[in-house]
């Protein structure tokens, strides 16, 4: 855990008005320190600032304005966008809280931290500028790593292989995996990737299109003499910006997308082994009941197991905040975000922009967790473990993790700080910092071929 942290308070704070205002326009001064705040205002360390913000949010849960109130002018006084790893993270959850409140008291909002005056913006990375994104900490690397020595040992005979790949970082998983397919011993299959038109707006974003970014790596596939196609599904399914920015619509654009997950459309081939790769994208399909009692998550998982891949790979971030509790979400989000935030304390300077712009990512979950409610919130995470008993119950089978990928993995993350590590739960591989769980990794086949997949003396 990260209690032990202390917040170097030195007076600083984030460019908000005093919270008080949100409530009373004329009031200037703290209120009486109410009882609930009495032992939590001496050394605020990570575990007096989460006591806080479970404060604020039982007070705006049950309407209490003013208790609230009073625990955002402490949080206020803690909070600094440049401060230290509590004082950072600190700043981001006041400002999810401002903007909770905001819609309790929308007439008062005309301060900085409104929702509406100062929407969360995020400029467009280019190409280059995502790599180096995605190098900074292991956090999407390590699903990278860990899914690709599977799928490298499950197409093993194969002459050509069909990925289906479902990322929200936009194939940047691959140009290692052509280069590991450029160097196979019986030489390297024919690659086709198949990625929907459509993805989650969120974070990361890139200012190039999906077919770029396809071009781009066919033409790094080509240089290794790999063949390969890449082809987008979805393209006749449109959405306008203002439709794009709207959760329901996106919602409903999620929906319509299963449509194509047919043979049909897919265009697959018998000859092909298919792999289906699911990185930081389950968590984005709606997990509400439709009207046969199955949510857009499970229908998608059902839909993929159909498809007969040769191997599924699912990776996400390892935590719950899938609880209608925003007590409960604000527990579970403050200990787990508070690891990126501590692993670029350790080698990025206070100011540093890319810090900055990291950061601010990782404000727009934290914003929409807390903030938002019904639909238009979007996280909602599930563990490892909830994830594999959900992924049984459709009707696959866990395949472990051989010898070489742990072996893998274990070199990348020697590339990375000393905080990071591995450990292994089940058939998960979990990415940890500082003994915390941060990123699972899991593979699945259908139950009905299980057999042939495990004997398989080709995967073995």
């Amino acid at each position: 855990m990260h209690v032990h942290m202390k917040a170097e308070l030195n007076g600083t704070s984030i460019s908000f008005q005093n919270p008080t205002t949100i409530f009373n326009a004329h009031q200037t001064t703290p209120l009486p320190q109410p009882e609930a705040l009495k032992g939590c205002l001496g050394s605020l360390d990570g575990a007096c600032i989460e006591k806080l913000l479970l404060h604020c949010a039982s007070a705006l849960e049950s309407n209490d304005t003013t208790l609230a109130q009073q625990v955002m002018w402490v949080l206020n006084n803690v909070a600094s966008p440049l401060g230290d790893t509590n004082q950072r993270l600190t700043s981001w959850f006041l400002r999810a809280l401002i903007s909770r409140a905001s819609k309790i008291c929308p007439t008062s909002m005309n301060f900085k931290g409104s929702t509406n005056n100062n929407i969360i913006q995020r400029r467009l990375m280019s190409a280059t500028e995502l790599a180096g994104y995605v190098d900074l900490i292991p956090w999407h690397r390590f699903g990278f790593c860990a899914s690709n020595n599977e799928i490298f040992k499950s197409i093993k005979g194969f002459k050509r292989v069909h990925i289906l790949d479902f990322s929200i970082t936009p194939c940047m998983q691959w140009p290692t995996f052509i280069d590991s397919l450029a160097k196979r011993q019986e030489g390297p299959p024919s690659l086709r990737i198949t990625v929907p038109s459509f993805r989650p707006m969120v974070p990361p974003l890139v200012n190039i299109s999906i077919h770029e970014v396809g071009q781009r790596l066919g033409n790094f596939a080509k240089f290794k003499d790999v063949p390969f196609e890449f082809n987008v599904i979805g393209d006749t399914i449109s959405l306008t910006n203002e439709e794009l920015s709207n959760i329901e619509s996106t919602s409903f654009h999620f929906e319509t997308m299963l449509s194509l997950l047919n043979p049909s459309v897919l265009n697959l081939r018998e000859d092909e082994a298919l792999i289906i790769n699911c990185q930081n994208w389950l968590r984005y399909l709606s997990d509400d009941r439709k009207t046969q009692n199955i949510s857009i998550r499970d229908a998608f998982m059902n839909l993929v197991k159909g498809l007969n891949p040769r191997i599924v790979l699912l990776v996400d971030e390892d935590c719950d905040l899938s609880a209608s509790s925003l007590t409960s979400r604000i527990t579970a989000c403050f200990n787990h975000l508070w690891i990126p935030f501590d692993a670029l304390d350790t080698f990025l300077p206070k100011d540093s922009c890319q810090r900055t712009e990291f950061e601010s990512d990782i404000g727009q979950k934290i914003e929409n967790i807390i903030s938002f409610e019904g639909n238009q919130r979007i996280e909602r995470l599930e563990t490892g473990m909830q994830m594999s008993q959900r992924m049984k119950n459709v009707g696959y089978f866990s395949v472990p993790f051989c010898d070489e990928t742990v072996v893998e993995v274990k070199e990348l993350l020697d590339e990375h700080a000393s905080g990071w590590g591995m450990k292994r739960e089940e058939n998960m591989l979990v990415l940890t910092w500082k003994g915390n769980s941060c990123v699972f990794a899991t593979a699945w086949v259908p139950y009905e071929i299980r057999d042939c997949i495990v004997t398989d003396p080709s995967i073995s």
